[in-house]
C-alpha cells in the first residue's frame, strides 16, 4: 500500500518562520505557506485536500484563532494546529473552544517534536475520515434494511 502524501498549510506573517518550517518539513510532506489568513484562505480554497492546518496566533489582520473559527463551517476536516511565541491563556482557552483546535505549540519549535505531532495530527485526520466513511455506509446499509423490510412486510 502506498503511503499517502500529507498536505500541511502553514499560515505565519513572519517569512522566515514560513522558510524555517518549510526547510524542516518539505522532504516529508507537501508544505504550503501563507503569509495571512486572506492568502491562506486562497489556499484552502485551491486545494481541496488540505489536511492539516498550523497557524501562527499573532498576526495582523486576523488572530490564529480568528482564522481557524472563521473556517470552520466551510473547512471542517482539517486537523488544527496553533503555534505561538506567546504564552497566553486566554487564547489557548479560545483556540480550544472556538477555533477547534487539537494542539497548542509554543514557539520555538522543535523539529522532531513538530514532525511527531504532524504525523499524530494526519492519524487523527484518517482515523476521522474513516469513521465519517464507516457511518455513511452504516447509513446506506441501514436504509437498505429498512426498505427490505417494508417490502417484505406489504407482501
Amino acid at each position: 500500500m502506498e503511503k499517502q502524501v500529507i498536505n500541511i498549510l502553514y499560515i505565519d506573517d513572519e517569512e522566515h518562520n514560513l522558510n524555517a518550517f518549510k526547510a524542516s518539513f518539505r522532504r516529508l510532506f507537501n508544505v504550503y505557506t501563507a503569509q495571512s489568513a486572506a492568502e491562506a484562505l486562497t489556499i484552502l480554497q485551491e486545494k481541496n485536500d488540505i489536511h492539516i492546518i498550523v497557524t501562527d496566533q499573532r498576526m495582523p489582520q486576523m488572530t490564529g484563532v480568528q482564522f481557524l473559527e472563521s473556517i470552520i463551517h466551510t473547512y471542517p476536516d482539517p486537523i488544527r494546529i496553533l503555534l505561538t511565541g506567546y504564552s497566553d491563556i486566554s487564547a489557548v482557552i479560545d483556540a480550544i473552544n472556538k477555533g477547534q483546535v487539537y494542539l497548542y505549540i509554543t514557539k520555538p519549535w522543535q523539529e522532531i517534536e513538530l514532525r511527531f505531532n504532524l504525523e499524530k495530527a494526519y492519524e487523527i485526520f484518517a482515523l476521522r475520515k474513516e469513521n465519517k466513511q464507516l457511518n455513511a455506509d452504516l447509513l446506506r446499509v441501514n436504509e437498505q434494511l429498512e426498505f427490505m423490510l417494508r417490502q417484505k412486510l406489504l407482501s
